[in-house]
């Protein structure tokens, strides 16, 4: 059993919401629909391990196995390959070779809420993918020396034995895969620190099961959004349905639900400029129309009048933005551009210095002009070889790290499921 789960469930004499909310906080699975599951409590504290089909709740062959395999502990740990490694007392990054879900147990004690953001390119289940199932840690070494294979000629484990391929001809085609990412994203979670943020690379095979799963883990309150990455720069003409699947996803859950998660997008200040010299600075014009029909906010329904020509601009369909006496106040500091003609729309003044120092939000459309080829590039470039198939671009990564990490030269960054389709490592 995870011995610091169980070590962060308090006990203090609060009220009884008080004491929900708690919990809530340290074990957001443990709740479905806003209340606690008991049966999911007792299945995270290694208890009565079992699931009914009965109600709301992400269910699949193997659920059960799969909370054992988490709870099951490790007597493994890490040995430093000093031989191996380049400046080993001076780098700041790390690599590890092994099994995975191995590794991420072994490290729950050096870095349990450390980790201030967690990238993952997991094996997409589309049918020719091929990864570690089922988890076997109660095995001998023999045991798993035979099941692994040899390795090759440079050290590395060899893929043969070590991962079986999930064809979609398999009857348990998605639990197998939500079997081997279930506790992988549990061991995740607890590594990372309470402002942390964790970033899941994902196709249309799996997206569906995915959010449902990170919802169960991390909890849907701190789903943060499904980002959509333009993958494909040209169109694919191979599928037979007559579409181009040109984009992924990737999945943002925090660890708590902190207001701002994402960093958020550069100002284009550039736009800005005072062409009639205003005192107050430079500035752009704001949209003044309104949102709401008249029924709704039948106070922000008025012609507005220019009180020096006497045009008359009308009111739009949906109302004007403000009410007559901010308008009216408007006028007075002479915050509005007036058009000449009345058929025009007269907006506002927005200036520089008057904008908030809060940045303008991270668009869900990521990665502009950064596409799958690009990372192949960059392997080939790299090692002269295709090692892996369709490699991330390093753009992209950059960018959800930048999004995230205030210094990022002294944050922890994790990708556990690095060359996850080739090798069992993580750095």
């Amino acid at each position: 059993m995870n011995r610091n789960i169980i070590e962060m469930d308090g006990t203090s004499l609060t009220p009884e919401q008080e004491k929900i909310n708690a919990i809530r906080q340290i074990l957001p699975e443990a709740f479905c629909e806003g209340k606690i599951d008991w049966e999911k409590l007792k299945a995270t504290l290694g208890e009565n391990i079992n699931f009914s089909n009965e109600r709301y709740v992400l269910n699949w062959a193997g659920k059960s196995d799969a909370f054992k395999v988490l709870q099951t502990p490790t007597t493994k740990t890490l040995i430093p390959v000093k031989d191996e490694s380049i400046k080993f007392d001076e780098t700041e990054n790390i690599f590890i070779e092994g099994e995975n879900l191995e590794v991420l147990k072994v490290l729950q004690k050096s870095y349990f809420g450390k980790v201030k953001m967690i990238y993952i390119d997991p094996p997409y289940n589309t049918g020719n993918d091929s990864f570690i199932y089922p988890d076997k840690f109660s095995e001998s070494k023999a045991e798993y020396e035979k099941r692994v294979g040899d390795k090759d000629e440079e050290g590395y484990m060899t893929k043969d034995g070590m991962f079986k391929k999930n064809s979609k001809e398999n009857g348990q085609y998605h639990s197998n895969w939500l079997n081997m990412m279930m506790p992988r994203l549990y061991l995740a979670k607890n590594l990372l620190r309470q402002d942390g943020v964790i970033f899941v690379s994902i196709d249309d095979n799996e997206v569906q099961n995915l959010r449902l799963l990170m919802n169960e883990v991390f909890g849907e309150e701190n789903f943060v959004g499904q980002l959509i990455w333009k993958s494909r720069q040209n169109k694919d003409n191979r599928n037979i349905t007559g579409l181009s699947i040109d984009h992924e996803y990737v999945l943002c859950f925090s660890k708590s639900n902190n207001e701002r998660i994402l960093k958020g997008a550069e100002r284009k200040i550039e736009q800005y400029s005072n062409p009639d010299n205003d005192p107050r600075g430079e500035w752009v014009s704001g949209n003044m129309v309104g949102l709401l029909p008249q029924e709704l906010r039948p106070n922000c329904h008025f012609n507005l009048i220019n009180p020096e020509t006497g045009i008359n601009y009308g009111k739009p369909k949906m109302g004007w933005r403000y009410d007559s006496k901010t308008m009216s106040r408007l006028i007075k500091e002479n915050r509005i551009i007036w058009p000449e003609s009345k058929d025009g729309r007269p907006r506002r003044k927005v200036f520089l210095s008057e904008v908030s120092s809060k940045l303008p939000n991270y668009t869900s459309i990521i990665g502009e002009k950064i596409y799958t080829r690009d990372g192949t590039k960059e392997i080939d470039d790299l090692f002269g070889h295709k090692y892996f198939d369709f490699p991330k671009p390093s753009k992209l990564i950059s960018e959800l790290v930048n999004q995230t990490c205030e210094d990022s030269e002294n944050e922890i960054i994790l990708d556990f499921l690095q060359g996850a389709e080739q090798l069992p490592t993580q750095y």
